[in-house]
């Protein structure tokens, strides 16, 4: 199973609500703060809704 590797790079000041519950849901709170992740259809779907504020790596 692939592994992302998701940092947060932009604030999330002046985001939609649903943008803010979705980035406290990955776990992810300050920037540059990092997070392992399993590949999903859940996750795939988080990563679209905030893709203009992360960055993402895969693992191998």
């Amino acid at each position: 199973m692939n592994k992302y590797q998701v940092t947060l790079t932009r604030s999330s000041i002046g985001c939609s609500d649903t943008q803010i519950r979705t980035l406290k849901a990955l776990g992810l709170k300050k920037i540059n703060q990092t997070k392992m992740f399993n590949d999903s259809e859940a996750f795939r779907g988080q990563v679209r809704k905030v893709q203009h504020l992360i960055t993402i790596k895969k693992e191998k």
